[in-house]
């Protein structure tokens, strides 16, 4: 941008200077050649005079030498005698004699010769030649031009320079605001800007910082809701919890026993986090000050859950398989945040097929990417896309496909939906495999490098 406006300065200004540079130009060699023009008029209106007063060639060389030193003042008698240099063609010459008429020509060596004939008495006519140089037509040209070049020079640099200045300053704010913006958009609540420049950056600047103010505000009281509404679900939760102690010992009542205990315990964990200040929540549990994610070893999480959604497959008649990579698969993903993409996939099959329905649920890992992939034997899904729209509902899917998108995009992964070999549908979720420690810290510096750089 800096380089843009600098360009638009040398520019416009560059324009500026010529405009007005070229005809001073052309006015200045003017008034050069006027001003030795009527110099050498004067000096041939001089000598006339004495022409007047006597023919002497000796007496009239010593005036013409007394006028002019140079030589370029010459006297042509009417005898055809010549005092001095003739410069004039033959043909003006004779013309000027004979006519008695004032000439003046530009010579082809870029001169220039003015005659004035002078009459004597007796139809007699002498006529006084001035010669004038190029170089004395164009004396002092050459040294104006320079001086307005400079000027015009040091004009346009100093337009370039205040553009560059004024620029820098505009560049600076604008700089600001993108990395702020960025920084929001990484969930960094905390992010601030400190306004500057024009008036129009000025107060861009402060209504960023009013809306992250208010972003926090409107943030904190949702958190806050999500903690009364989550804290008002434990008083049905606990009676049941009650109901479930005086049951009579059996497999299922053990089955009940766990299932309310784990929903307590997922209770306790939606309390504690929206309790928690969002500065501590957005980096996410289960992640160290740095933002990091501990990666999550994902084949053993599949393996525990599995085991979990198998029991419940075995009272609906289901037939359960669970094939999970013996390759150390870690994703940059807290073991809850994985467990819950589990759940809510497995749990869509259970939720939206009819029992007897057979499911798979398959961990691979790939050179890249670790694949969580679960398919089922339902009726499929007839629109993939609207799948993936937070709250839709159809077929094998519902509001969990939207918790796995959302996991794989933190860990630069993607979701598909398609058709299962067994008939019904395939959800592929793509997580990218977490970097080693030493390579994902020089992959976190490299970032913070190119954005301060930018």
């Amino acid at each position: 941008m800096r380089r843009t406006l600098a360009g638009v300065a040398l520019a416009v200004t560059s324009m500026v200077a010529l405009s007005f540079l070229i005809p001073l130009a052309l006015l200045v060699r003017s008034e050069a050649r006027n001003r030795a023009v009527t110099a050498a008029e004067q000096r041939a209106a001089a000598i006339a005079p004495v022409l007047t007063l006597t023919a002497d060639p000796a007496q009239l060389r010593q005036v013409v030498q007394g006028i002019d030193p140079t030589g370029r003042l010459s006297v042509q008698l009417p005898g055809g005698q010549a005092i001095g240099t003739a410069h004039a063609p033959a043909a003006l010459l004779q013309r000027a004699q004979q006519q008695g008429e004032t000439l003046a020509q530009n010579l082809p060596d870029g001169g220039w010769v003015y005659l004035q004939p002078v009459l004597l008495g007796q139809r007699r006519v002498a006529v006084v030649q001035e010669f004038v140089p190029k170089d004395a037509l164009d004396r002092g040209v050459t040294a104006s031009l320079s001086v307005m070049a400079l000027l015009a020079l040091g004009l346009v640099l100093g337009s370039v320079v205040v553009s560059d200045r004024l620029a820098s300053r505009v560049v600076r704010s604008s700089r600001g605001l993108s990395r702020a913006a960025h920084a929001l958009g990484q969930g960094d609540l905390e992010t601030r800007v400190d306004p500057m420049g024009p008036p129009e950056l000025y107060e861009a600047g402060q209504a960023f910082n009013a809306m992250v103010e208010r972003m926090g505000e409107l943030l904190a009281v949702e958190r806050e809701l999500v903690a009364d509404l989550s804290h008002r679900m434990r008083t049905p939760l606990t009676a049941l919890h009650l109901a479930t102690e005086r049951m009579a010992p059996t497999p299922d009542s053990a089955r009940i026993t766990s299932a309310v205990a784990q929903l307590e315990s997922e209770l306790h964990v939606v309390i504690t986090t929206a309790r928690t200040p969002l500065a501590v929540a957005r980096m996410g549990a289960g992640r160290p000050a740095d933002g990091t994610a501990v990666p999550c070893p994902t084949p053993e999480v599949v393996r525990r859950r599995g085991g979990f959604w198998a029991t419940l497959a075995e009272q609906q008649d289901r037939r359960c398989l669970v094939e999970v990579t013996a390759e150390q698969a870690p994703v940059d993903l807290p073991e809850d945040e994985f467990a819950a993409v589990v759940d809510a996939l497995v749990g869509n099959v259970f939720r939206h097929t009819a029992p007897g329905t057979d499911f798979v649920v398959r961990l691979v890992r790939a050179a890249q990417l670790v694949l969580l992939t679960v398919e089922d034997a339902g009726p499929g899904i007839p629109d993939p896309d609207d799948a993936l729209v937070r709250g839709a509902s159809a077929a094998s899917t519902g509001l969990g496909l939207d918790i796995a998108r959302r996991a794989a995009a933190a860990t630069r992964g993607t979701v598909e939906i398609g058709r299962s070999p067994m008939g019904g549908a395939r959800v592929a979720v793509a997580f990218g495999l977490a970097l080693p420690p030493v390579r994902g810290a020089l992959e976190r510096r490299r970032g913070r490098a190119r954005r301060s750089r930018d």
